[in-house]
């Protein structure tokens, strides 16, 4: 949809001050420019995420994207998956991504069974489901709740089925996180953002956005009884991991 390419420049103007950041209406508006310069690999994430569907998942079963912002993974999916492969159910706590993704669904996926809903994702009664994908979305929520959501998705998935989880990492080496996270500064200087915005940015996440070690999401995975998870995916300090229930 042509009015969601706008450029992002939201903290491309110096702010007395940066409020946190949050998913309203500016952002929807520049979304996927922001992730196409903001998050290394996330192309290549959402490619990956159907060819996962269609390895590991039972024919017909159903799909949560949990943090579904304007739809890519159902789009992903739908790409690659015919309708009658798989159900899936976007959930936001953005209603201005919730009225987005449910406009590009209905235009660009309209033979499959997509819905959106608007929810936090803490609180839903789950369906059983064959795969969960939870994309930059665990590291929004505060520390303290990641467990029990963990632990939720796992009662909720189908034996033999998958949880994918991508996220911002932390190094718990101080020298080997600072390298990543200054040579995740010079990717968003390569793609067009000045240091200005970078550090405007990095303010208004602050405490919005609170990253694990890869270490600590692979604890948390097996304390919630996943067997194995192992990680499929990194680019600098931005990771995707795979989980399988037996």
């Amino acid at each position: 949809m042509s009015d969601a390419s706008y450029r992002d420049a939201i903290f491309s103007t110096p702010l007395d001050r940066v409020a946190s950041f949050s998913f309203d209406e500016r952002v929807v508006a520049c979304f996927p420019d922001m992730i196409r310069r903001s998050v290394p690999g996330y192309g290549q994430i959402l490619g990956m995420l159907g060819v996962i569907a269609a390895r590991h998942l039972r024919h017909g079963a159903h799909v949560y994207d949990l943090g579904c912002s304007l739809g890519a993974v159902g789009l992903a999916l739908a790409g690659r998956l015919p309708p009658d492969a798989f159900s899936l159910t976007g959930v936001d706590l953005s209603p201005a991504m919730v009225e987005r993704a449910r406009a590009t669904f209905a235009e660009e996926s309209p033979a499959h069974d997509i819905e959106v809903i608007e929810g936090d994702i803490r609180h839903l009664d789950y369906r059983p489901s064959g795969m969960i994908v939870l994309n930059f979305t665990l590291q929004f929520l505060a520390p303290q709740d990641r467990d029990a959501v963990i632990e939720k998705l796992y009662a909720a998935l189908e034996p033999g089925g998958v949880l994918v989880l991508s996220e911002k990492i932390v190094d718990a080496d101080e020298q080997a996180n600072a390298w990543l996270v200054e040579r995740y500064h010079d990717f968003k200087r390569a793609n067009g953002y000045s240091d200005m915005e970078i550090s405007q940015k990095r303010t208004a996440l602050e405490n919005v956005l609170v990253p694990d070690t890869l270490d600590a999401h692979h604890a948390r995975l097996a304390q919630a009884g996943f067997p194995r998870s192992q990680t499929w995916f990194q680019y600098l300090n931005f990771a995707s991991l795979i989980a399988f229930k037996d």
